[in-house]
């Protein structure tokens, strides 16, 4: 064949492909009818002057041509933003703000337009618009400081009521890193809140800083203090002795735990004493979430009928093995303990949230009495209730026991507000309940 024959050959087949890419983007143009996808986030309405709402849009076929934002406000438009697109942009993302000159407190419109690179049909589908509505708060909520004053002992509960100038969705009493959520009083026309929290037995008077916190639907926040007076407390020290013949007792409740522990029964009861009380804590916290959002309780709490008290709250506890220190922790309850297998009534009135083997308190049931005080009792050898289950004070829950990290058959009973251990012996006593609880919720 000819030069000149191949060189004809070669124009054509060429001349053929580059129609065939022409055709196929033409057929993208023309016949792309999807219009760009749009959305506009955050989903909330309510907004603060920090918020920033991302606007994205969309076109895999012919791509964006151009993407542009309006806010509109009393009938006044403004414009954001217009962004022209390189030929083929599939995606855009743009973050929004709303400065104080243009927009001001109050509702909105936030309006976005797109177009994209299609012809198909004369430009009509190759547009999109969306548009949402915010409300935008640029004031923190206001606090009303409603008790007067607030006595705690270190370890022990109090209670303050305050009201706002406008909904939160979030309040409470902050309390260093613990957070004690607060619960809105039905029938007030002020927005009141009851909220009970702790002097935790591990902080000390001196470094005690209550703060009311409180976030408005928009992002807002606000915070203040109160009057309170903090009582120091001195706690016991204790020693447990552990032996060969206790651990391997109750090591085999936690055989699945301690499968990967080299060494032998001391390891496996050290690890369990402290990796498994951690968990065994935070989930203590977040059953705390699941409360009544007023008292259900009434009086004094009933304790263990015919019990000794043994180990007492927040006892420091040495742990010794062959006369030396291998471990340290906290009892955060009281040990009480009565006849072998006794009867244990509910403490107060409430509604089961647990009810099964919870690793170091072997069997176990939580109560919860509302506003987020719970009750615990453990070790049991019988639980006779279940989750969800209402109880009245002195109703038979299970029987004591030796389940879990238990020396010897016996209860122990712990109080918690929020998920944050507090003494017991103030909730068995009617007068500190009517002075300090009770009185300030209007009992």
């Amino acid at each position: 064949m000819s030069h000149d024959k191949k060189s004809n050959i070669t124009g054509y087949l060429f001349t053929l492909l580059s129609v065939a890419v022409l055709a196929a983007g033409s057929w993208f143009v023309f016949r792309d009818t999807q219009p760009p996808a749009l959305s506009i986030g955050p989903e909330a309405a309510d907004i603060n002057r920090e918020a920033k709402v991302t606007i994205k849009a969309s076109d895999p076929g012919s791509g964006l041509k151009w993407v542009e934002a309006k806010a509109v406000q009393d009938g006044k438009e403004y414009a954001l933003f217009r962004k022209e697109l390189p030929q083929g942009t599939g995606s855009f993302t743009q973050t929004v703000i709303f400065d104080k000159e243009r927009i001001k407190e109050g509702e909105f419109t936030l309006r976005v337009t797109a177009r994209d690179g299609s012809f198909y049909p004369f430009g009509e589908a190759g547009m999109s618009s969306a548009s949402r509505d915010f409300n935008l708060d640029d004031t923190a909520p206001r606090i009303y400081v409603k008790t007067h004053t607030t006595n705690l002992n270190q370890g022990g509960a109090g209670v303050v009521e305050f009201a706002l100038s406008e909904p939160a969705r979030k309040v409470g009493i902050k309390v260093g890193e613990r957070f004690f959520p607060a619960y809105e009083r039905d029938g007030t026309q002020d927005r009141s809140y009851f909220c009970m929290f702790t002097l935790p037995w591990d902080t000390s008077p001196s470094d005690f800083s209550p703060i009311i916190t409180a976030e408005d639907k928009a992002g807002n926040t606000a915070g203040r203090s109160f009057n309170y007076y903090a009582n120091a407390r001195n706690f016991r020290k204790d020693r447990i002795g552990l032996s060969d013949g206790f651990m391997e007792r109750v090591l085999p409740q936690f055989t699945d735990f301690v499968s990967d522990v080299q060494g032998g029964l001391l390891e496996q009861y050290v690890k369990v004493n402290n990796e498994l009380r951690r968990q065994n804590a935070e989930k203590i916290r977040e059953i705390g979430r699941d409360t009544a959002s007023e008292p259900l309780w009434e009086g004094e709490f009933k304790r263990l009928p015919n019990a000794a008290n043994r180990a007492r709250f927040a006892d420091y506890r040495d742990y010794i093995y062959k006369g030396k220190v291998v471990d340290n922790q906290t009892h955060l309850g009281l040990d009480l303990a009565s006849i072998r297998h006794a009867p244990i009534p509910a403490a107060n009135t409430g509604r089961i949230v647990f009810a099964a083997f919870f690793g170091i308190y072997g069997n176990c049931v939580i109560i919860d009495h509302g506003l987020g005080l719970q009750t615990l009792y453990s070790h049991m050898s019988q639980i006779d209730v279940q989750p969800g289950q209402a109880v009245s004070k002195g109703d038979i829950i299970g029987r004591t026991g030796a389940t879990g990290l238990a020396g010897g058959d016996h209860l122990h009973f712990g109080v918690y507000v929020s998920g944050t251990p507090v003494q017991p012996l103030e909730w068995f006593d009617g007068h500190w309940i009517k002075n300090n609880i009770s009185g300030k919720l209007g009992n």
